[in-house]
């Protein structure tokens, strides 16, 4: 029996190795290996891409929201709003400078922050917050951004599910202060290994991420403050370039595998198909369904005997972990 696993990265990679050898190829020729020509193109095709004046390409999507929060001047005893539905490393990174994530529950169509609730998580030591396009989809940034300005706090958006996603026709990523980017193999824009950006129209945040990308210095051994080592390599930033041509095409696939699975599961009982808000572009990183009752473990244990791969994202909210 064949099996239709959950991502097949293999069919990607044969889909286009010409081009992804060619590429790999041209940067071993050259002998440039870090921070070179691929990574600056890559980043200014992604600035416009989204709209945005800064892209700064990192080694990972967690260093693109380590960095971020850092950026937008989160000290020890801060808090920052965020979702319990997400991968650790949203948190993580608010945790990382001795700040608290504070949750706010979901809207269980989207599973995005439930903006009405946010207001009343808010306290003097909020400073910002940092909403999650899980599996895609958008979070409702218009109420998220009017309530940063009602309140002065930064927004640091995690769209590290969700590149070339859209909310309003406003692509991810470009709605807040900054937006954080991953580009993990399974991603819809995904490196052959870990690699991030940050993405901002602000000057001050590009020029502190850029600089604590490279141990904090603006130039070669002048450094300035303490940073980490958050470099893009070369052979990532070319793989990326590659696939980057494709994206649109690979969403747009995505959207109508997605379409095609409603129409299929529509009429059976106790599955609720994803939801896709009126002001969202869904890009179906994941494409998720709920099932009502106790009868998940059981269809899941049907699905693996048919030969089809499932996963649960995520089994364990943020706030029951230790």
């Amino acid at each position: 029996m064949n099996r239709i696993p959950l991502l097949d990265l293999k069919a990607e990679i044969e889909l286009l190795w010409d081009e992804l050898n060619g590429a790999i190829q041209e940067v071993l020729r050259s002998g440039v290996f870090i921070m070179g020509p691929n990574v600056k193109a890559l980043e200014q095709e992604i600035a416009s891409y989204l709209g945005v004046k800064h892209a700064v390409a990192l080694n990972s999507g967690t260093d693109a929201l380590i960095l971020g929060v850092h950026a937008l001047g989160i000290q020890p005893g801060d808090e920052v709003i965020t979702t319990p539905f997400t991968f650790f490393a949203t948190a993580e990174a608010i945790s990382h400078f001795k700040a608290t994530p504070v949750f706010v529950d979901i809207d269980p169509r989207t599973f995005n922050l439930n903006v009405e609730q946010i207001r009343a998580k808010i306290t003097p030591r909020t400073k910002a917050i940092i909403p999650v396009h899980l599996y895609g989809h958008a979070a409702d940034m218009d109420s998220i951004m009017e309530i940063a300005r009602e309140y002065g706090l930064k927004v640091l958006e995690d769209v590290a599910q969700a590149f070339g996603g859209e909310y309003k026709g406003r692509k991810l990523g470009a709605i807040g202060d900054a937006g954080a980017l991953s580009f993990f193999p399974s991603k819809n824009l995904g490196a052959f290994g870990d690699g991030g950006m940050l993405v901002t129209n602000d000057d001050a945040i590009a020029e502190t991420v850029r600089m604590l990308r490279v141990h904090g210095a603006r130039k070669k051994y002048f450094n300035e403050r303490v940073g980490v080592n958050s470099r893009l390599d070369e052979i990532q930033a070319a793989v990326l370039r590659v696939k980057f041509r494709y994206i649109d095409e690979w969403n747009r696939k995505r959207r109508a595998a997605a379409a095609r699975y409603n129409e299929l599961l529509r009429d059976i009982p106790d599955i609720e198909t994803p939801y896709e808000a009126p002001y969202a572009y869904h890009v179906y990183h994941q494409y998720t369904i709920r099932v009502r009752g106790d009868r998940r473990d059981w269809l899941q244990a049907q699905l693996k005997e048919a030969g089809i791969d499932t996963f649960v994202y995520y089994p364990v909210p943020l706030h029951l972990l230790p």
